[in-house]
C-alpha cells in the first residue's frame, strides 16, 4: 500500500538580543556555568519581570518575514511544569494570544513547484536551564548539574500547520528547515547555529493510506538538534509507522526520543498521559499591544530576503537559478558579491571566482565570508584583469592567494611577481613559430582531426612564456595557422 506522510514542526530558535526576556542578564554562548543569572530569571520570591523590547520587534520581525498575520493584542502566560532545568516550576510563554499567526514559508516540492508550507503560529517565550550530566548518557550518570544561563534566553517557536499545507516528504522537510534557517539569518533575529543549541526542532509525523483525508495518531520526537538526526529518526518512524497499520494495529499517539547511537527512536512519554500545562495569564506582565505604526516601522527593517535576491540576480545579471540559489544560501556570500559587482567587468566570472576560489582560500583557513581579508572592489578589480585578459587562470590564483594571505591591492602584486599576461600577438606568434619548427607536421595532423594537439600547442606557448601568454590569444593565433 502507498501512503502519505504529514510532517509538522516546532522549531525553537535563541534570539540574537543582548540580554535575556525579562531580565538584565547577558545572553553569553559559553560562558561559565551559572554566571549570568540573577533573581528574575531563576525565579526568586518577589522578583518581577520586565518585557525585552527587543525580542518583541525580532519577534514580529520573524513573523512578518515568513508572511504571518501580527496580532495587535497579546499576552504572556504561565505554562506550569516541573523539571529540573526550570527554576521558576512554570515557564513563560504565549498561549492563547500570540504574536504571529497564520503564515506560511514557500520551497520547492517534490514536484518541482513552488508549494506554501503552512506556519500556524509564532510566539515568544523564555528557554529553559541545560542539564549537564556526569557521564554521556543519561542512563549511565550518576548526577546531573543544573546551567541556568540559558534560562530566561528569549526563544522564538514557530509551529508549523498540520492541516494547512504540511510537510509531505523527507526531501521537503530538509528544504523547510534550511530555509527557515537562511531566512531567519537574512533577518538577523538569530545566528541559528545548531552546535550551539540556537536551533532545536520537536518533529512530528503522521502517516495514512494515499488519498485519505483522516489523519492518524502523530508522534512527537523531542529535540532534535541536527538536520541528520531529524532526516534519520524521520525514516525510521516513517518505517515504523506503515508496518503498524500494514500489521493492523493502532498507533499509539506519544512523545519519543531518538538514539543517535541506535538510530531509533523510543518511548518517552504517552501523549494521552501528558500533563496539563494548565496555562493562564502571567499576573506580573501586562498585556502587549501592538499598532500599526509600530508594526510598519519593523517591516521597513526587513532585508531583500533570498527569494528575491535569487530573481534580482537572474533579472539583473543574467545568473541562472542554481548559481543564484548557491550564492543566496549565505547572507555574507551575497552581501560580498552585491558589494563587488558593481566594479566588477563580468558578473559571470565574479560569481565563478567567489564560489569557486575564494571559498577554497575560505575553507583552507576555516575563515568566515564576513572575515574576508580581501575587500569585495579588490576582489573585483582582480576579475577585471581575468575578464581583460591582462592575466591568465594560474597567475589569477596566484594573485588571490597573495592578497588573502599578505594584502595589497591586484595591480601592485601583478607587477611586483611580473604576471602580467604578454598582449603582443607578434611576440606570441614568434613564439608559436618556434614551437612548430620543432614539431613540422603538428598543424597537418590538427587539420586531420587531431584537435587534441591544440591544446599540446597551448602548453608548449605558456611553459615557453612562463606562463604569462594569454591562452585565448594563443588559440585564435593556432586557428589562423590551421586555416
Amino acid at each position: 500500500m502507498e501512503y502519505d506522510v504529514i510532517i509538522c514542526f516546532e522549531t525553537h530558535v535563541e534570539l540574537n538580543t543582548n540580554t535575556k526576556l525579562f531580565c538584565d542578564c547577558l545572553v553569553e554562548l559559553g560562558a561559565p556555568a551559572n554566571t549570568n543569572i540573577c533573581p528574575v530569571c531563576t525565579g526568586q520570591p518577589g522578583a518581577l519581570p520586565v518585557l525585552n523590547k527587543k525580542a518583541v520587534a525580532y519577534s514580529v520581525k520573524a513573523g512578518l518575514a515568513l508572511n504571518c498575520r501580527i496580532n495587535q493584542y497579546s499576552r504572556f502566560a504561565r505554562k506550569n511544569y516541573f523539571y529540573p532545568d526550570l527554576p521558576k516550576g512554570y515557564q513563560i510563554s504565549q498561549f492563547e494570544l500570540p504574536f504571529c499567526e497564520d503564515g506560511f514559508l514557500q520551497i520547492i516540492g517534490d514536484d518541482g513547484k513552488p508549494y506554501k508550507v503552512g506556519i500556524k503560529r509564532i510566539h515568544l517565550e523564555e528557554d529553559a536551564g541545560k542539564l549537564v550530566h556526569s557521564a554521556d548518557s543519561v542512563d549511565e550518570a550518576d548526577y546531573s548539574m543544573a546551567d541556568y544561563n540559558r534560562s530566561s534566553v528569549p526563544l522564538l517557536e514557530i509551529v508549523g500547520d498540520h492541516e494547512r499545507n504540511p510537510i509531505r516528504s523527507l526531501t521537503e522537510a530538509r528544504a523547510y528547515l534550511e530555509k527557515i534557517r537562511q531566512i531567519l539569518r537574512y533577518t538577523g533575529v538569530s545566528d541559528c547555529i545548531i552546535e550551539m543549541g540556537q536551533f532545536r526542532c520537536d518533529v512530528n509525523i503522521s502517516v495514512r493510506p494515499k488519498g485519505s483525508k483522516e489523519l492518524n495518531n502523530r508522534t512527537e520526537i523531542k529535540n532534535m538538534s541536527s538536520f541528520r538526526f531529524i532526516n534519520e529518526a524521520l525514516q525510521y518512524e516513517i518505517q515504523r509507522h506503515k508496518k503498524l497499520l500494514e500489521a493492523g494495529e493502532k498507533i499509539v499517539q506519544e512523545t519519543r526520543l531518538y538514539d543517535d547511537v541506535k538510530k531509533v527512536t523510543r518511548t518517552m512519554r504517552s501523549k494521552e498521559n501528558a500533563p496539563d500545562y494548565r496555562y493562564f495569564p502571567d499576573p506580573d506582565l501586562i498585556e502587549v499591544e501592538l499598532d500599526d505604526a509600530y508594526v510598519e516601522k519593523i517591516r521597513a527593517t526587513l532585508p531583500e530576503l533570498p527569494d528575491q535576491q535569487v530573481k534580482r540576480l537572474e533579472n539583473e545579471y543574467s545568473i541562472p537559478h542554481q548559481e543564484a540559489l548557491v550564492l543566496t544560501k549565505d547572507k555574507g556570500v551575497a552581501d560580498y558579491f552585491f558589494a563587488a559587482v558593481p566594479t566588477a567587468d563580468d558578473s559571470k566570472t565574479l560569481l565563478r571566482w567567489i564560489v569557486k576560489e575564494l571559498f577554497k582560500q575560505l575553507n583552507e583557513t576555516n575563515t568566515a565570508i564576513k572575515q574576508c581579508p580581501i575587500a569585495p572592489p579588490d576582489f573585483a578589480e582582480l576579475i577585471n584583469f581575468l575578464t581583460r585578459g591582462e592575466i591568465n587562470q594560474k597567475s589569477g590564483r596566484i594573485v588571490l592567494e597573495a592578497m588573502f594571505s599578505d594584502g595589497g591591492k591586484p595591480a601592485g602584486i601583478i607587477a611586483a611577481k611580473g604576471l602580467k599576461a604578454i598582449q603582443d600577438s607578434g611576440e606570441l606568434e614568434k613564439v608559436l613559430t618556434n614551437i612548430l619548427r620543432k614539431h613540422p607536421q603538428i598543424i597537418e595532423k590538427i587539420k586531420a582531426g587531431e584537435t587534441k594537439l591544440i591544446d599540446f600547442l597551448i602548453g608548449q606557448v605558456m611553459q615557453a612564456t612562463r606562463g604569462k601568454a594569454n591562452p585565448k590569444k594563443i588559440h585564435e593565433l593556432i586557428g589562423k595557422k590551421v586555416n
